[in-house]
């Protein structure tokens, strides 16, 4: 990375493909961030960079660098690939950490609380958050040698399209009472169909809902 580059990133702020951490925290909380990268489109995390864009720098590159490593190799699972790149700028080191989108999607953190469940974690605007019981079903068949679903159009798929011919989206409530099922079925039917692509999966805020594509 040139340090132009760098200088970009840092004056576009933190958003969907950007992350800002003033300093290593935790493995585990570095981990989360790397995971909703990795789940979603990838992403780029600086080390070294406050939240309002000031330049902090780290302490040790090397200790940095260790723990990230940690942090990818322990608290990831699957491990989350990752390049690093340590840059000085106003004579501060900055650790840069370059996350491509998985081809093993999808990762989970591990917590050190052995009663805590793995989480899912995916990268929304300037947020990683934890995905819901639809997306990690969509990110197990969304990887890049994953073939298409194929499946059959039955009355109820037959609702759903007409449906979303006259409104704009459809949540896996409002298809569970607009077909008359179970929504475990509703949202098993929901995730097939996108799997097909035949429609798409959006998620904002904390709700999941579907259009036509």
């Amino acid at each position: 990375m040139y340090l132009v580059e760098l200088n970009e990133l840092i004056e576009g702020g933190e958003n969907d493909k950007v992350e800002f951490k003033r300093k290593f925290s935790s493995p585990e909380k570095i981990a989360k961030e790397m995971i909703a990268f990795a789940n979603s489109k990838g992403g780029i995390i600086l080390f070294g960079i406050d939240d309002d864009k000031s330049i902090k720098g780290v302490e040790s590159e090397k200790g940095e660098l260790e723990l990230i490593n940690t942090a990818a190799k322990f608290y990831c699972e699957p491990e989350v690939e990752f390049d690093t790149d340590v840059m000085l700028l106003k004579n501060k080191d900055i650790v840069v950490v370059h996350i491509s989108e998985s081809r093993i999607k999808p990762h989970r953190l591990i917590t050190d609380n052995e009663s805590d469940e793995s989480k899912v974690y995916i990268r929304l605007n300037d947020k990683s958050i934890l995905a819901s019981k639809e997306t990690v079903k969509i990110l197990r068949n969304s990887n890049a040698d994953t073939p298409p679903l194929k499946i059959t159009i039955g009355m109820i798929e037959k609702s759903l399209f007409d449906y979303l011919n006259l409104n704009e989206k459809i949540t896996v409530k409002g298809f569970k009472k607009l077909a008359n099922i179970s929504e475990r079925r509703a949202s098993r039917t929901l995730v097939n169909l996108v799997k097909a692509k035949v429609i798409r999966h959006h998620y904002f805020g904390n709700e999941d809902y579907f259009t036509l594509i």
